[in-house]
């Protein structure tokens, strides 16, 4: 006989350019799902992801004459099991920094006992 058990998850994905920015971010909700008594996993760093560019300075002439400009994004990860009510209307009431993508999922777990 099983018994299926329903559980929860809220997985949070942040992104942003400067790293300063998406570990303070990280930190204000890390802080308050543990002031909520909610149980995480994380904050995961992710592989950031780099991006260069090559430009030429000049239109026409001059093929030695290039600027190359770097983009890293940086990643990171936390997931909230069994969120409650509180939780949730604490993590709503956040007010993250403009430079953070925020890409919130919820997903239903079934555990078979």
């Amino acid at each position: 006989m099983s018994i299926v058990k329903k559980s929860q998850r809220i997985r949070i994905r942040l992104k942003s350019f400067d790293s300063k920015i998406i570990d303070k971010a990280t930190e204000e909700i890390v802080n308050t799902a543990k002031r909520t008594g909610a149980f995480l996993k994380g904050p995961i760093p992710l592989p950031n992801s780099k991006k260069q560019f090559t430009i030429l300075t000049s239109p026409h002439k001059h093929k030695d004459a290039r600027e190359q400009y770097k983009l890293n994004v940086h990643s990171r990860l936390v997931d909230i099991l069994n969120p409650d009510s509180v939780t949730v209307d604490a993590l709503m009431q956040l007010n993250l920094a403009a430079g953070v993508n925020v890409n919130i999922s919820v997903d239903d777990l079934g555990k078979e006992d």
